[in-house]
Protein backbone atom coordinates (compact mmCIF):
# COMPACT_ATOMS: atom_id res chain seq x y z
CA UNK A 1 0.00 0.00 0.00
CA UNK A 2 0.85 3.44 -0.43
CA UNK A 3 0.78 5.77 2.57
CA UNK A 4 1.39 9.63 3.46
CA UNK A 5 1.53 11.03 7.01
CA UNK A 6 1.72 14.54 7.25
CA UNK A 7 3.89 15.69 4.32
CA UNK A 8 4.84 19.07 3.39
CA UNK A 9 7.18 19.90 0.89
CA UNK A 10 8.41 22.88 -0.35
CA UNK A 11 10.70 23.66 -3.89
CA UNK A 12 14.08 25.94 -3.15
CA UNK A 13 12.71 29.44 -2.67
CA UNK A 14 9.04 29.00 -3.00
CA UNK A 15 7.36 31.58 -0.98
CA UNK A 16 5.14 28.55 0.33
CA UNK A 17 5.00 24.68 0.55
CA UNK A 18 3.24 23.22 -2.22
CA UNK A 19 2.04 20.20 -0.05
CA UNK A 20 1.28 20.70 3.52
CA UNK A 21 0.22 18.30 6.00
CA UNK A 22 -0.94 16.14 3.62
CA UNK A 23 -2.08 12.55 4.65
CA UNK A 24 -3.74 9.82 2.49
CA UNK A 25 -3.70 5.81 1.88
CA UNK A 26 -4.14 4.02 -0.71
CA UNK A 27 -4.69 0.66 -1.37
CA UNK A 28 -3.30 -2.24 -3.39
CA UNK A 29 -4.79 -2.85 -6.81
CA UNK A 30 -6.61 0.49 -6.93
CA UNK A 31 -7.13 2.69 -9.45
CA UNK A 32 -6.85 6.24 -8.39
CA UNK A 33 -7.41 9.45 -10.28
CA UNK A 34 -5.32 12.77 -8.92
CA UNK A 35 -7.16 16.23 -10.05
CA UNK A 36 -6.80 19.86 -9.18
CA UNK A 37 -6.34 22.87 -10.68
CA UNK A 38 -2.77 23.80 -12.58
CA UNK A 39 -0.75 23.64 -9.88
CA UNK A 40 -1.88 22.64 -7.29
CA UNK A 41 0.69 20.04 -6.31
CA UNK A 42 -0.46 17.22 -8.45
CA UNK A 43 2.83 16.33 -10.12
CA UNK A 44 4.48 17.29 -6.92
CA UNK A 45 2.35 14.44 -4.87
CA UNK A 46 3.76 11.92 -7.49
CA UNK A 47 6.74 12.83 -7.30
CA UNK A 48 6.86 11.92 -3.45
CA UNK A 49 6.35 8.58 -4.71
CA UNK A 50 9.14 7.57 -6.12
CA UNK A 51 11.89 9.54 -4.66
CA UNK A 52 12.42 12.54 -7.16
CA UNK A 53 11.19 14.80 -4.63
CA UNK A 54 13.28 15.56 -2.72
CA UNK A 55 16.49 13.89 -4.61
CA UNK A 56 15.75 15.71 -7.91
CA UNK A 57 13.63 18.34 -7.17
CA UNK A 58 16.10 19.50 -4.03
CA UNK A 59 13.94 21.64 -1.98
CA UNK A 60 12.52 20.37 2.04
CA UNK A 61 10.23 17.68 2.57
CA UNK A 62 8.96 16.61 5.95
CA UNK A 63 6.43 13.75 7.35
CA UNK A 64 6.25 9.82 6.27
CA UNK A 65 6.06 8.91 3.14
CA UNK A 66 5.99 4.83 2.36
CA UNK A 67 5.32 2.62 -0.84
CA UNK A 68 5.28 -1.21 -0.52
CA UNK A 69 6.81 -0.49 2.76
CA UNK A 70 9.75 1.88 1.26
CA UNK A 71 10.88 4.77 2.44
CA UNK A 72 11.57 6.60 -0.98
CA UNK A 73 13.71 9.32 1.03
CA UNK A 74 15.72 6.85 1.93
CA UNK A 75 15.62 4.45 -0.88
CA UNK A 76 16.23 6.95 -3.72
CA UNK A 77 14.67 7.02 -6.92
CA UNK A 78 17.17 4.14 -8.43
CA UNK A 79 15.97 1.59 -5.68
CA UNK A 80 12.18 2.83 -6.00
CA UNK A 81 12.16 2.31 -9.90
CA UNK A 82 11.74 -1.74 -8.89
CA UNK A 83 8.62 -0.85 -6.74
CA UNK A 84 7.14 2.51 -8.60
CA UNK A 85 6.70 2.43 -12.11
CA UNK A 86 7.08 6.01 -13.10
CA UNK A 87 5.56 7.47 -16.59
CA UNK A 88 6.27 11.21 -17.21
CA UNK A 89 3.76 13.62 -18.87
CA UNK A 90 6.43 13.82 -21.71
CA UNK A 91 7.00 10.09 -22.58
CA UNK A 92 9.93 11.62 -24.93
CA UNK A 93 11.54 12.93 -21.66
CA UNK A 94 12.54 9.36 -20.35
CA UNK A 95 13.74 7.42 -23.57
CA UNK A 96 17.26 6.54 -23.84
CA UNK A 97 17.55 4.13 -26.22
CA UNK A 98 16.84 4.19 -30.36
CA UNK A 99 14.82 1.08 -30.80
CA UNK A 100 11.51 -0.46 -28.66
CA UNK A 101 13.13 -3.60 -27.60
CA UNK A 102 16.58 -1.71 -26.73
CA UNK A 103 14.45 1.11 -24.26
CA UNK A 104 12.21 -2.06 -22.67
CA UNK A 105 15.49 -3.58 -21.84
CA UNK A 106 17.51 -0.72 -20.69
CA UNK A 107 16.25 -0.41 -17.19
CA UNK A 108 16.55 -4.25 -16.64
CA UNK A 109 20.46 -3.81 -18.03
CA UNK A 110 20.97 -0.83 -15.24
CA UNK A 111 19.78 -3.61 -12.54
CA UNK A 112 21.95 -5.80 -13.76
CA UNK A 113 19.11 -9.03 -13.99
CA UNK A 114 19.79 -11.99 -16.01
CA UNK A 115 19.78 -11.93 -19.90
CA UNK A 116 17.44 -14.66 -19.47
CA UNK A 117 14.92 -12.59 -17.04
CA UNK A 118 15.39 -9.94 -19.69
CA UNK A 119 14.61 -11.74 -22.78
CA UNK A 120 11.32 -13.09 -20.27
CA UNK A 121 9.84 -9.91 -19.11
CA UNK A 122 10.33 -8.04 -23.07
CA UNK A 123 8.35 -10.47 -24.25
CA UNK A 124 5.71 -10.85 -21.77
CA UNK A 125 5.61 -6.49 -21.60
CA UNK A 126 5.51 -6.41 -25.39
CA UNK A 127 2.43 -9.21 -24.99
CA UNK A 128 0.60 -7.28 -22.01
CA UNK A 129 0.85 -3.83 -24.29
CA UNK A 130 0.07 -5.29 -27.45
CA UNK A 131 3.18 -3.58 -28.97
CA UNK A 132 5.22 -7.18 -30.29
CA UNK A 133 5.14 -5.46 -33.54
CA UNK A 134 6.70 -2.48 -33.02
CA UNK A 135 9.70 -4.20 -30.96
CA UNK A 136 11.97 -3.81 -33.82
CA UNK A 137 11.39 0.01 -34.58
CA UNK A 138 12.27 3.14 -33.88
CA UNK A 139 11.33 5.24 -31.26
CA UNK A 140 11.23 8.53 -33.06
CA UNK A 141 9.19 6.85 -35.79
CA UNK A 142 6.41 6.12 -33.44
CA UNK A 143 2.94 7.80 -32.95
CA UNK A 144 2.70 10.08 -29.44
CA UNK A 145 -0.16 6.96 -28.78
CA UNK A 146 2.45 4.09 -29.56
CA UNK A 147 5.09 5.78 -27.32
CA UNK A 148 3.24 6.35 -24.32
CA UNK A 149 2.66 2.65 -24.45
CA UNK A 150 6.52 2.01 -25.01
CA UNK A 151 6.94 4.39 -22.18
CA UNK A 152 4.40 1.96 -19.93
CA UNK A 153 6.02 -1.00 -20.88
CA UNK A 154 9.51 0.22 -20.35
CA UNK A 155 8.78 1.03 -16.66
CA UNK A 156 7.01 -2.29 -16.54
CA UNK A 157 9.91 -4.59 -17.08
CA UNK A 158 11.26 -3.98 -13.30
CA UNK A 159 7.36 -5.72 -12.16
CA UNK A 160 6.36 -2.62 -9.98
CA UNK A 161 3.83 -2.90 -8.05
CA UNK A 162 2.29 0.51 -8.09
CA UNK A 163 2.49 2.18 -11.68
CA UNK A 164 2.45 6.37 -11.75
CA UNK A 165 1.40 8.64 -14.76
CA UNK A 166 1.48 12.05 -14.62
CA UNK A 167 -1.44 13.42 -17.12
CA UNK A 168 -0.36 10.65 -19.61
CA UNK A 169 -3.18 11.86 -22.24
CA UNK A 170 -2.24 14.95 -22.76
CA UNK A 171 -0.51 15.26 -25.56
CA UNK A 172 -2.54 12.39 -27.98
CA UNK A 173 -5.27 12.35 -29.87
CA UNK A 174 -8.96 10.75 -28.67
CA UNK A 175 -8.53 7.52 -30.21
CA UNK A 176 -4.70 7.32 -28.72
CA UNK A 177 -5.80 8.15 -25.19
CA UNK A 178 -8.54 5.68 -25.26
CA UNK A 179 -5.81 2.72 -26.33
CA UNK A 180 -3.73 3.82 -23.50
CA UNK A 181 -6.77 4.38 -20.63
CA UNK A 182 -7.77 0.88 -21.28
CA UNK A 183 -4.21 -0.39 -21.34
CA UNK A 184 -4.04 0.95 -17.98
CA UNK A 185 -7.29 -0.43 -16.96
CA UNK A 186 -6.51 -4.07 -18.32
CA UNK A 187 -3.00 -3.71 -16.58
CA UNK A 188 -4.78 -2.95 -13.40
CA UNK A 189 -8.04 -5.57 -13.42
CA UNK A 190 -5.75 -8.53 -14.90
CA UNK A 191 -2.57 -8.02 -13.00
CA UNK A 192 -3.81 -6.20 -9.81
CA UNK A 193 -1.66 -3.33 -10.91
CA UNK A 194 -1.78 -0.27 -8.60
CA UNK A 195 -2.33 2.92 -10.42
CA UNK A 196 -2.07 6.40 -10.25
CA UNK A 197 -2.06 8.82 -11.85
CA UNK A 198 -3.66 12.41 -12.51
CA UNK A 199 -5.21 14.13 -15.17
CA UNK A 200 -7.10 17.41 -16.27
CA UNK A 201 -8.76 16.03 -19.14
CA UNK A 202 -11.20 14.03 -16.87
CA UNK A 203 -14.13 13.47 -19.29
CA UNK A 204 -11.47 10.54 -21.00
CA UNK A 205 -10.36 8.98 -17.65
CA UNK A 206 -13.22 9.20 -14.34
CA UNK A 207 -14.91 5.92 -15.65
CA UNK A 208 -11.96 3.55 -15.41
CA UNK A 209 -11.12 5.21 -11.37
CA UNK A 210 -12.10 3.43 -8.48
CA UNK A 211 -11.34 6.49 -6.15
CA UNK A 212 -10.99 10.35 -7.10
CA UNK A 213 -8.07 12.43 -4.71
CA UNK A 214 -8.69 16.51 -5.41
CA UNK A 215 -6.21 19.15 -3.95
CA UNK A 216 -7.53 22.09 -3.61
CA UNK A 217 -3.92 23.85 -3.52
CA UNK A 218 -3.08 26.69 -1.31
CA UNK A 219 -2.47 24.40 1.43
CA UNK A 220 -6.05 23.15 2.15
CA UNK A 221 -7.16 19.80 2.93
CA UNK A 222 -7.70 17.60 -0.26
CA UNK A 223 -11.11 15.80 -1.04
CA UNK A 224 -10.79 12.28 -1.17
CA UNK A 225 -13.92 9.23 -1.95
CA UNK A 226 -15.62 7.66 -4.74
CA UNK A 227 -15.79 9.28 -8.16
CA UNK A 228 -19.45 9.62 -7.79
CA UNK A 229 -18.73 11.94 -4.21
CA UNK A 230 -15.66 13.37 -4.90
CA UNK A 231 -17.59 15.58 -8.63
CA UNK A 232 -20.40 16.47 -6.52
CA UNK A 233 -18.50 18.95 -4.27
CA UNK A 234 -15.33 19.76 -6.60
CA UNK A 235 -15.71 22.97 -9.20
CA UNK A 236 -14.06 20.54 -12.01
CA UNK A 237 -16.34 18.16 -13.68
CA UNK A 238 -16.16 16.79 -16.94
CA UNK A 239 -18.78 18.22 -19.27
CA UNK A 240 -21.54 14.89 -18.75
CA UNK A 241 -21.26 15.77 -15.04
CA UNK A 242 -21.29 18.90 -15.29
CA UNK A 243 -24.84 18.44 -17.58
CA UNK A 244 -26.00 15.93 -14.59
CA UNK A 245 -25.09 18.26 -11.52
CA UNK A 246 -26.92 21.46 -13.25
CA UNK A 247 -29.93 18.93 -14.12
CA UNK A 248 -29.99 16.93 -10.94
CA UNK A 249 -29.28 13.46 -12.24
CA UNK A 250 -28.27 10.70 -9.79
CA UNK A 251 -26.29 8.59 -9.97
CA UNK A 252 -24.46 11.40 -12.13
CA UNK A 253 -23.47 10.06 -15.72
CA UNK A 254 -19.69 9.12 -16.83
CA UNK A 255 -20.27 7.74 -20.10
CA UNK A 256 -22.31 8.10 -22.88
CA UNK A 257 -24.09 5.14 -22.14
CA UNK A 258 -25.33 6.19 -18.46
CA UNK A 259 -26.18 9.61 -19.86
CA UNK A 260 -28.79 8.38 -22.49
CA UNK A 261 -30.28 6.80 -19.85
CA UNK A 262 -30.66 10.20 -17.71
CA UNK A 263 -31.49 11.74 -20.76
CA UNK A 264 -34.57 10.33 -21.78
CA UNK A 265 -35.89 12.86 -19.55
CA UNK A 266 -34.81 15.80 -20.79
CA UNK A 267 -37.38 17.64 -22.78
CA UNK A 268 -35.85 19.89 -25.51
CA UNK A 269 -37.49 21.87 -28.49
CA UNK A 270 -37.64 19.81 -31.95
CA UNK A 271 -35.01 20.18 -34.11
CA UNK A 272 -35.35 22.29 -36.59
CA UNK A 273 -35.28 21.51 -40.36
CA UNK A 274 -32.65 23.70 -41.32
CA UNK A 275 -30.35 24.53 -38.36
CA UNK A 276 -28.04 27.63 -38.61
CA UNK A 277 -24.45 27.42 -37.50
CA UNK A 278 -24.50 29.56 -34.56
CA UNK A 279 -20.48 28.96 -33.79
CA UNK A 280 -19.37 30.62 -37.17
CA UNK A 281 -19.12 34.26 -36.53
CA UNK A 282 -18.83 36.97 -39.15
CA UNK A 283 -15.09 38.33 -39.91
CA UNK A 284 -13.22 39.79 -42.96
CA UNK A 285 -13.53 38.49 -46.47
CA UNK A 286 -9.65 39.65 -46.55
CA UNK A 287 -7.49 36.08 -46.47
CA UNK A 288 -4.55 36.39 -44.04
CA UNK A 289 -3.39 32.92 -44.71
CA UNK A 290 -3.18 31.05 -48.15
CA UNK A 291 -1.80 27.68 -48.52
CA UNK A 292 -1.46 26.09 -51.92
CA UNK A 293 -0.20 22.92 -52.97
CA UNK A 294 2.18 22.45 -49.58
CA UNK A 295 4.24 19.60 -49.45
CA UNK A 296 6.75 18.69 -46.55
CA UNK A 297 8.63 15.27 -46.18
CA UNK A 298 10.77 14.18 -42.56
CA UNK A 299 13.58 11.83 -44.14
CA UNK A 300 11.58 10.95 -47.21
CA UNK A 301 8.51 10.56 -45.21
CA UNK A 302 5.66 12.98 -46.11
CA UNK A 303 3.91 14.56 -43.11
CA UNK A 304 2.12 17.15 -45.50
CA UNK A 305 0.59 16.32 -48.93
CA UNK A 306 -0.56 18.75 -51.35
CA UNK A 307 -2.13 20.95 -48.46
CA UNK A 308 -4.70 23.80 -49.95
CA UNK A 309 -5.76 26.25 -47.10
CA UNK A 310 -7.19 29.59 -46.95
CA UNK A 311 -7.37 31.20 -43.95
CA UNK A 312 -9.59 34.64 -43.75
CA UNK A 313 -8.75 37.50 -41.36
CA UNK A 314 -10.30 37.55 -38.06
CA UNK A 315 -10.83 33.66 -37.98
CA UNK A 316 -10.90 31.51 -35.08
CA UNK A 317 -10.41 27.86 -36.62
CA UNK A 318 -8.85 24.43 -35.02
CA UNK A 319 -6.47 22.17 -36.65
CA UNK A 320 -7.39 18.62 -35.30
CA UNK A 321 -6.77 14.67 -36.54
CA UNK A 322 -5.03 11.82 -34.68
CA UNK A 323 -1.19 12.32 -33.48
CA UNK A 324 1.24 12.44 -36.57
CA UNK A 325 -1.36 13.49 -38.97
CA UNK A 326 0.63 17.05 -39.90
CA UNK A 327 -0.83 19.26 -37.54
CA UNK A 328 2.27 20.64 -35.90
CA UNK A 329 4.30 20.61 -39.24
CA UNK A 330 1.65 22.99 -40.73
CA UNK A 331 1.85 25.38 -37.75
CA UNK A 332 5.32 25.85 -38.44
CA UNK A 333 5.32 26.56 -42.20
CA UNK A 334 2.97 29.24 -41.25
CA UNK A 335 5.31 30.82 -39.15
CA UNK A 336 8.29 30.28 -41.39
CA UNK A 337 10.36 27.40 -39.32
CA UNK A 338 9.74 25.49 -41.93
CA UNK A 339 10.19 25.94 -45.63
CA UNK A 340 8.02 24.60 -48.32
CA UNK A 341 9.06 21.92 -50.07
CA UNK A 342 6.74 22.23 -52.75
CA UNK A 343 3.93 24.38 -53.07
CA UNK A 344 3.44 28.01 -51.51
CA UNK A 345 2.82 29.77 -48.12
CA UNK A 346 1.24 33.60 -47.78
CA UNK A 347 0.81 35.53 -44.70
CA UNK A 348 -0.97 38.79 -45.17
CA UNK A 349 0.76 38.37 -48.67
CA UNK A 350 4.12 37.76 -47.65
CA UNK A 351 5.72 34.58 -49.59
CA UNK A 352 7.62 32.83 -46.50
CA UNK A 353 10.41 31.63 -48.36
CA UNK A 354 11.15 35.03 -49.48
CA UNK A 355 10.77 37.15 -46.55
CA UNK A 356 13.31 37.26 -43.43
CA UNK A 357 11.72 34.81 -40.07
CA UNK A 358 12.03 38.28 -38.46
CA UNK A 359 9.95 39.78 -40.15
CA UNK A 360 6.90 37.08 -40.07
CA UNK A 361 7.12 37.10 -36.32
CA UNK A 362 6.37 40.30 -36.06
CA UNK A 363 2.80 39.49 -37.79
CA UNK A 364 2.55 35.34 -36.26
CA UNK A 365 3.09 34.85 -32.69
CA UNK A 366 3.47 31.10 -32.52
CA UNK A 367 3.34 29.48 -29.21
CA UNK A 368 4.79 25.67 -29.55
CA UNK A 369 3.59 22.20 -27.94
CA UNK A 370 6.79 22.41 -25.08
CA UNK A 371 6.59 26.22 -23.43
CA UNK A 372 10.32 25.43 -22.52
CA UNK A 373 11.35 26.37 -26.11
CA UNK A 374 10.63 29.82 -25.11
CA UNK A 375 11.32 30.25 -21.71
CA UNK A 376 14.39 31.29 -20.31
CA UNK A 377 14.22 34.71 -18.39
CA UNK A 378 14.90 35.11 -14.81
CA UNK A 379 11.23 36.18 -13.77
CA UNK A 380 7.93 36.15 -15.79
CA UNK A 381 7.55 39.66 -16.13
CA UNK A 382 10.94 39.51 -17.48
CA UNK A 383 10.36 37.11 -20.19
CA UNK A 384 7.60 39.50 -21.34
CA UNK A 385 9.80 42.38 -21.28
CA UNK A 386 12.18 40.87 -23.48
CA UNK A 387 9.79 40.09 -25.82
CA UNK A 388 9.14 43.43 -26.49
CA UNK A 389 12.43 45.22 -26.50
CA UNK A 390 13.03 42.12 -29.10
CA UNK A 391 10.34 43.34 -31.22
CA UNK A 392 11.11 46.97 -30.90
CA UNK A 393 8.18 48.05 -28.45
CA UNK A 394 8.20 50.31 -25.82
CA UNK A 395 7.92 48.74 -21.97
CA UNK A 396 4.27 48.44 -21.16
CA UNK A 397 2.85 47.46 -17.99
CA UNK A 398 1.61 43.86 -18.03
CA UNK A 399 -0.27 42.86 -14.80
CA UNK A 400 -3.28 43.18 -16.86
CA UNK A 401 -2.14 40.41 -19.32
CA UNK A 402 -0.85 37.80 -16.66
CA UNK A 403 -4.01 38.46 -14.72
CA UNK A 404 -6.42 37.96 -17.85
CA UNK A 405 -4.61 34.80 -18.01
CA UNK A 406 -4.56 33.88 -14.65
CA UNK A 407 -1.04 34.23 -13.57
CA UNK A 408 -0.91 37.35 -11.92
CA UNK A 409 0.81 36.01 -8.94
CA UNK A 410 3.69 34.75 -10.85
CA UNK A 411 4.99 37.60 -12.44
CA UNK A 412 8.13 37.34 -10.02
CA UNK A 413 8.77 33.51 -10.00
CA UNK A 414 11.12 31.81 -12.39
CA UNK A 415 9.20 30.39 -15.22
CA UNK A 416 10.50 26.59 -15.14
CA UNK A 417 9.68 26.30 -11.43
CA UNK A 418 6.03 26.69 -12.59
CA UNK A 419 3.74 23.73 -13.55
CA UNK A 420 3.18 22.53 -16.57
CA UNK A 421 -0.02 24.52 -17.13
CA UNK A 422 1.53 27.72 -15.96
CA UNK A 423 4.70 27.25 -18.21
CA UNK A 424 1.88 27.20 -20.82
CA UNK A 425 -0.01 30.31 -20.26
CA UNK A 426 3.63 32.13 -19.27
CA UNK A 427 4.98 30.97 -23.18
CA UNK A 428 1.40 32.51 -24.41
CA UNK A 429 1.65 35.64 -22.19
CA UNK A 430 5.57 36.28 -23.93
CA UNK A 431 3.96 35.92 -27.68
CA UNK A 432 1.35 38.28 -27.03
CA UNK A 433 3.30 40.59 -25.14
CA UNK A 434 4.63 41.39 -28.94
CA UNK A 435 0.94 42.32 -30.25
CA UNK A 436 1.05 39.71 -33.30
CA UNK A 437 -1.90 40.05 -35.55
CA UNK A 438 -1.71 36.19 -36.05
CA UNK A 439 -1.77 33.80 -33.00
CA UNK A 440 -0.93 30.05 -33.89
CA UNK A 441 -1.41 28.07 -30.65
CA UNK A 442 0.30 24.21 -30.51
CA UNK A 443 -1.72 22.33 -27.67
CA UNK A 444 -2.69 24.82 -25.70
CA UNK A 445 -4.83 23.52 -23.03
CA UNK A 446 -2.00 20.81 -22.45
CA UNK A 447 -1.49 21.05 -18.51
CA UNK A 448 -4.64 23.25 -18.30
CA UNK A 449 -7.66 22.75 -16.22
CA UNK A 450 -11.17 23.42 -16.76
CA UNK A 451 -11.33 26.48 -15.49
CA UNK A 452 -8.26 27.76 -16.96
CA UNK A 453 -9.75 26.54 -20.12
CA UNK A 454 -12.84 28.52 -19.97
CA UNK A 455 -10.63 31.50 -18.90
CA UNK A 456 -8.81 30.97 -22.46
CA UNK A 457 -11.95 30.32 -24.33
CA UNK A 458 -13.41 33.60 -23.39
CA UNK A 459 -9.69 35.32 -24.26
CA UNK A 460 -9.42 33.66 -27.70
CA UNK A 461 -12.65 34.63 -28.57
CA UNK A 462 -11.90 38.31 -27.24
CA UNK A 463 -8.88 38.15 -29.41
CA UNK A 464 -11.00 37.21 -32.75
CA UNK A 465 -13.43 39.71 -32.07
CA UNK A 466 -10.58 41.99 -31.58
CA UNK A 467 -9.90 40.80 -35.48
CA UNK A 468 -7.00 38.84 -34.66
CA UNK A 469 -6.80 35.40 -36.84
CA UNK A 470 -6.62 32.58 -34.48
CA UNK A 471 -5.21 28.93 -35.36
CA UNK A 472 -5.16 26.26 -32.61
CA UNK A 473 -3.77 22.64 -33.36
CA UNK A 474 -5.72 20.76 -30.40
CA UNK A 475 -6.48 17.32 -29.21
CA UNK A 476 -9.21 18.65 -27.08
CA UNK A 477 -12.48 18.28 -28.44
CA UNK A 478 -14.24 20.48 -25.74
CA UNK A 479 -12.28 23.41 -26.17
CA UNK A 480 -12.85 23.16 -29.82
CA UNK A 481 -16.56 22.94 -29.48
CA UNK A 482 -16.62 25.68 -26.68
CA UNK A 483 -14.99 28.19 -28.96
CA UNK A 484 -13.94 27.68 -32.54
CA UNK A 485 -15.23 28.87 -35.82
CA UNK A 486 -14.07 26.43 -37.98
CA UNK A 487 -12.57 23.06 -37.02
CA UNK A 488 -10.32 21.43 -40.40
CA UNK A 489 -9.43 17.90 -39.95
CA UNK A 490 -5.99 16.31 -41.07
CA UNK A 491 -5.17 12.44 -42.37
CA UNK A 492 -1.45 11.61 -42.80
CA UNK A 493 -0.63 14.79 -43.79
CA UNK A 494 -3.71 15.82 -46.41
CA UNK A 495 -6.98 17.82 -45.20
CA UNK A 496 -9.70 15.46 -44.77
CA UNK A 497 -12.36 18.06 -43.55
CA UNK A 498 -13.11 21.41 -43.46
CA UNK A 499 -16.27 23.40 -41.87
CA UNK A 500 -17.96 25.26 -39.90
CA UNK A 501 -17.33 23.37 -35.96
CA UNK A 502 -21.13 22.26 -35.22
CA UNK A 503 -21.20 20.32 -38.59
CA UNK A 504 -17.84 18.75 -38.56
CA UNK A 505 -18.28 17.61 -34.83
CA UNK A 506 -21.65 16.92 -35.58
CA UNK A 507 -20.88 13.97 -37.91
CA UNK A 508 -17.46 13.21 -36.83
CA UNK A 509 -17.51 9.86 -34.38
CA UNK A 510 -14.08 10.53 -32.93
CA UNK A 511 -13.62 14.79 -33.16
CA UNK A 512 -17.23 15.41 -31.12
CA UNK A 513 -18.10 16.44 -27.79
CA UNK A 514 -19.45 14.78 -25.17
CA UNK A 515 -22.78 16.68 -25.46
CA UNK A 516 -22.64 16.20 -28.90
CA UNK A 517 -22.32 12.76 -29.28
CA UNK A 518 -25.08 12.41 -26.58
CA UNK A 519 -27.54 13.98 -27.91
CA UNK A 520 -26.58 13.77 -31.66
CA UNK A 521 -28.04 17.28 -32.60
CA UNK A 522 -25.73 20.15 -34.16
CA UNK A 523 -27.08 22.69 -31.97
CA UNK A 524 -25.50 21.14 -28.85
CA UNK A 525 -21.72 21.42 -28.30
CA UNK A 526 -21.69 22.38 -25.12
CA UNK A 527 -23.09 22.43 -21.95
CA UNK A 528 -24.20 25.70 -22.34
CA UNK A 529 -26.21 25.09 -25.56
CA UNK A 530 -28.12 22.27 -23.63
CA UNK A 531 -28.94 24.55 -20.72
CA UNK A 532 -30.00 27.10 -22.47
CA UNK A 533 -32.71 25.19 -24.54
CA UNK A 534 -33.59 23.03 -21.55
CA UNK A 535 -37.19 23.10 -21.23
Amino acid sequence: MITLEHVTYAYPEAPEPILRDLSLRIDDGEFVLLVGASGSGKSTLLRCLNGLVPHFYGGALSGVVRVQGQDPVQAQPRAMSAHVGFVFQDPEAQFVMDTVEAELAFAMENHALPEATMRKRVEEVLDQLGIAHLRARRISSLSGGEKQRVAIASVLTLEPHVLVLDEPTSQLDPQSAEDVLTTLQKLNVDLGLTVVLSEHRLERVVQYADRIIYLPGHGEPLTDGTPQDVLRQIPLAPPLVQLGKALGWDPLPFTIKEARQQARSLSLPERAPSTPDSSATPHDSTPDIVVRGLWHAYDGHPALRGIDLTIARGELVALMGRNGSGKTTLLKHLVGLLQPQRGSVLVRGLDTRQVPLEQLVGLVGYVPQNPNALLFADTVAQELAFTRRNHGLPEQDVAELLETLGIGEQAERYPRDLSVGERQRVALAAILAADPQIILMDEPTRGVDYTQKEALTRFLQAERDRGRTVLLSTHDVELAAACVDRVIILGDGEIVVDGPTRQVMSQSMVFSSQVNKLLRDERYLTVADVLGQAL
